[in-house]
């Protein structure tokens, strides 16, 4: 199977079982969707779904949330990973969307890593999702289940596998593949112990064809 074939095998099944997949994140608008996305990181999108309707409730917006102290932040979000340096991310981002952005949240990738607490795949995510751009977010789901597909070859880094997926994606279905891989690796194709038997990829997979031979 040719390397066109196989992207085209894992695009059409996801177009028919998985077309409209989106975020599990709950969120409103963009600042909201920027909030939970800095929490998301390395921490689950069910344990953020829980803390942010608590910060949502008391700084519904960038302003509010700019004149927070870390005393006022930090209680809503100290059941979350990494609560302290998150804090101080979430109070940077909103002051510099304020003092840099008018209070609105920036749709390019450039001006949203210069927001703290935001690298290129937070700012993938903000802008595929709300604005439908044709970028790339590779976590660590989207890294495995790319790598085992056989979608990416030998990508040492996110940004590796970002560029190959882009390269091989057709533009219009880049916002929605982020999604269809990223649930793929957190419901079946899990990081231990993935469920080959019942994934319905796995007739094209090189990660069961290893398996398989070895």
């Amino acid at each position: 199977m040719t390397k066109k074939e196989r992207y085209r095998f894992v695009i059409d099944y996801f177009l028919q079982h998985a077309p409209n997949a989106e975020t599990e994140l709950f969120y409103d608008n963009p600042f909201q969707l920027l909030v939970a996305v800095i929490l998301s990181a390395q921490c689950t999108d069910k344990r953020v779904n829980l803390t942010t309707p608590f910060i949502f409730e008391k700084f519904p917006d960038p302003d509010s949330l700019s004149k927070a102290s870390f005393d006022d932040v930090f209680p809503l979000i100290r059941s979350i990973s990494y609560p302290n340096n998150k804090t101080r991310h979430l109070i940077g981002m909103a002051k510099m969307l304020m003092e840099k952005f008018q209070g609105q949240v920036p749709m390019t990738v450039e001006e949203l890593v210069q927001l703290p607490g935001v690298g290129r795949k937070t700012a993938n995510v903000i802008t595929s999702v709300i604005d439908q751009q044709p970028n790339m977010a590779v976590d660590t789901h989207v890294f495995r289940v790319s790598a085992r597909l056989g979608l990416t070859s030998n990508a040492k880094t996110p940004l590796a596998a970002e560029k190959q997926l882009v390269a091989h994606i057709p533009p219009e279905y880049i916002h929605r593949a982020h999604h269809w891989l990223i649930l793929h690796g957190r419901y079946i194709c899990t990081a231990r112990n993935p469920s080959c038997n019942k994934c319905p990829l796995s007739g094209i997979c090189k990660y069961v064809n290893k398996k398989t031979k070895t």
